[in-house]
């Protein structure tokens, strides 16, 4: 009897620790530039797993060894893993930077001269590949009243018709 109390706690207690693996990506719409403002906000050491198994170093959001180097890591494979479609014509993405806000990191995209949307295709992979249950999240504004997608393994692309 007691060793059944003693694995219930022990499930409960795992179950209450399990990492949960999210990234969200806000887009928004700007009219007057005709462009995409993109912030795509992810779990910084769940990134430092991901570019150190691809890149075969040691990743540290935190103390970077050489800022320029892991600059150059994460644009790479920022615009490799995402993708947008503005009525059926793939953008241009433009990486911008990062900056670390507790336990994640913001990353800043853009596009320039894009039309007005009527139709979005989003593929994202980040992460994907290298947690299981991976979930990225994406909110894509026009007017302030955002349409959202949930994609995942399987389900790494998704469309938005306005």
């Amino acid at each position: 009897m007691q060793f059944n109390y003693i694995f219930l706690l022990f499930l409960g207690w795992k179950a209450f620790f399990h990492p949960f693996y999210i990234s969200l990506t806000e887009i928004r719409y700007n009219p007057a530039n005709k462009s995409l403002e993109i912030a795509q906000k992810i779990f910084w050491d769940d990134l430092e797993v991901a570019l150190g198994d691809i890149h075969k170093t040691k990743v540290d959001f935190l103390n970077p060894m050489d800022r320029k180097a892991l600059e150059e890591m994460a644009k790479g494979y920022l615009l490799e893993k995402n993708e947008i479609r503005i009525n059926g014509q793939k953008v241009t993405l433009n990486y911008l930077g990062f900056e670390i806000e507790e336990e994640a990191a913001w990353f800043y995209l853009e596009a320039e001269k894009v039309p007005t949307p009527k139709t979005v295709e989003v593929y994202s992979s980040v992460l994907i590949q290298h947690f299981d249950g991976q979930q990225n999240i994406v909110n894509f504004y026009m007017d302030r009243k955002p349409k959202s997608l949930i994609l995942y393994k399987g389900k790494e692309r998704g469309e938005l018709r306005f």
